[in-house]
């Protein structure tokens, strides 16, 4: 059974609000490691798309979007993480 409108009023269970929060703690952290993960994966592809433009044997640009696009987001990543991001 769940809390009565009169408790919910006077704050006496915050479970929800203890969820929320953890949520808005939690929100610049998945925000990152999205980030990350759309990094590599565009830097991949436009090097995968050059790869096949030019037709070479090996995936030259590929690996360097793969590297670039890991760089860049674990550099984002950390920045977020370690709190550097700050205007």
């Amino acid at each position: 059974m769940g809390p009565s409108d009169r408790e919910r009023r006077t704050g006496k269970d915050d479970r929800g609000s203890d969820l929320a929060e953890g949520y808005r703690k939690a929100a610049p952290y998945m925000a990152a490691s999205t980030s990350l993960v759309i990094a590599v994966v565009v830097f991949t592809g436009i090097g995968i798309w050059i790869d096949r433009k030019i037709g070479g044997q090996v995936p030259w640009f590929t690996m360097l979007g793969a590297i670039i696009g890991m760089t860049g987001g674990f550099i984002s990543f950390f920045r977020t993480v370690l709190g550097k991001n700050k205007p």
